[in-house]
């Protein structure tokens, strides 16, 4: 593989890799709505949800919108939210810390993610949802970091494009993979509908994959640095 084709295979990584994380940043973010409904649909209709893993009927999404929308609102808040007992999609909550500082909103982990995001100067809106451990918050942190990776190989920076991976690596290893498998294993057993299932099931899958492959792509960017 000559070396423009190299770069073209890692700019296209990297462009799949952020559309990922940006999909399940909204995933998690907050209830489905009418117009992510529509872009889910057109994901269904084209097999794109296919081929990333998840497997869910056609008929669930031919079902009336509005009885969709609300089933799926229905589904997200008992998980997620409560009243009662539900899943926290906080890392504090998930991640079993050597220290015991664990189990609880705004624990250690809490403060350790938000010291990583305004290291990397980034900024996000003040929501109920911006807990900076929020699931939300962490798969938009990749996004936005792969953001940067992928401007690096735009314009040939193979030194910037390896800091930005092994930043990736960093989080991935000491943030996102210490909790979101077993976030996702709890989604898996509790869900009721197809589709919360299929994500936890494809959330887990990516990481997953993530951690068997980042190394490669620091390899790769270490060439000729």
């Amino acid at each position: 593989m000559n070396m423009s084709a190299e770069l073209t295979n890692m700019t296209e990584i990297a462009e799949r890799r952020g559309m990922v994380y940006g999909f399940l940043a909204a995933i998690y973010r907050r209830e489905i709505t009418p117009e992510m409904l529509v872009q889910i649909k057109g994901l269904q209709a084209n097999k794109n949800l296919s081929e990333m893993g998840v497997n869910i009927d056609d008929e669930f999404f031919a079902r009336a919108e509005d009885e969709l929308i609300e089933d799926l609102a229905i589904e997200y808040t008992r998980l997620f939210l409560g009243p009662g007992q539900h899943i926290s999609p906080h890392e504090s909550i998930h991640n079993e810390r050597d220290d015991g500082d664990w189990g609880t909103h705004w624990g250690a982990s809490t403060v350790e993610v938000k010291k990583f995001i305004e290291s990397l100067g980034l900024q996000f809106s003040e929501s109920d949802t911006s807990v900076p451990d929020h699931i939300s918050v962490e798969m938009e942190l990749m996004q936005r970091v792969i953001a940067k990776e992928l401007q690096s190989w735009n314009s040939d920076n193979r030194k910037d494009a390896l800091h930005y991976l092994k930043i990736e690596k960093l989080f991935i290893d000491d943030h996102i993979n210490k909790w979101v498998p077993s976030f996702c294993d709890k989604i898996i057993a509790a869900a009721e509908l197809p589709f919360y299932r299929e994500m936890a099931a494809l959330t887990k899958k990516y990481i997953e994959l993530e951690m068997t492959e980042i190394s490669d792509f620091i390899t790769e960017a270490m060439k000729d640095n």
